[in-house]
């Protein structure tokens, strides 16, 4: 999944980077309202962990653009104790769940699956596409059943495949999926399709059908109907 976070807080905003990014998250943090909202125009995100109280403005005006943009993303709001009329707003401007100040990380990484499981998994922990299997609790990924043995990036690339199944992915964004703020300081994708050989491969050898089909001139795409 991979987050932004906005919170004018250095501390805690790399508190929250280093332990995401050990639960295999990719994020990228903003300080200001200013910088989420350039980033948010500019790049995807599954989700922004949005604290209302900005040196800029309030966190809800974010949501207002988002939903003027129509920019789809999920939002974790994060807020003080005793900021009920704000959390209120902000569910009702769309924002997922919210989370209030003091919090501990591991309550904020289950806040952040279950979302995930909410819009993208309709509850459950499991995703399944025709052989494929990928339990999302546990990092693992079955072809029938085979436990496949992936890489963090392989599994994270099989992932956005899957809920994006039938869709053009261009290089650009899945490199940007995969490793967020670095992206810029590539020379090349070229490391992309590299690791589409590797899945591939691995899901042939566990006699899974080949849904990676190159879009040339512009990225990938999963079928998922294959004679």
């Amino acid at each position: 999944m991979k987050v932004l976070i906005v919170e004018d807080s250095p501390e805690l905003a790399r508190n929250m980077q280093d332990y995401l990014d050990r639960e295999g998250y990719v994020t990228e943090w903003s300080p200001t309202l200013y910088d989420a909202q350039d980033k948010l125009l500019a790049f995807d995100y599954d989700c922004v962990i949005l604290d209302l109280m900005l040196p800029d403005g309030n966190g809800l005006d974010l949501l207002h653009a988002l939903k003027k943009e129509n920019i789809s993303c999920a939002v974790l709001i994060l807020s003080a104790k005793d900021a009920l009329d704000d959390k209120i707003k902000g569910l009702n401007l769309g924002a997922d769940d919210y989370l209030t100040k003091p919090f501990h990380l591991p309550e904020l990484n289950a806040r952040l699956k279950a979302i995930f499981r909410r819009r993208v998994l309709h509850g459950d922990t499991t995703l399944v596409v025709n052989e494929l299997k990928v339990d999302t609790d546990q990092h693992e990924v079955y072809v029938h059943d085979t436990l496949l043995s992936l890489t963090r990036k392989e599994y994270d690339l099989l992932l956005y495949f899957l809920t994006n199944t039938n869709r053009v992915l261009t290089r650009q964004s899945i490199a940007e999926h995969l490793w967020g703020d670095y992206t810029d300081s590539l020379a090349n994708f070229d490391f992309v399709y590299q690791h589409i050989k590797n899945l591939r491969k691995k899901i042939s050898e566990a006699d899974g059908k080949d849904y990676l089909e190159t879009v040339y001139g512009l990225g990938y795409k999963f079928v998922t109907h294959r004679p």
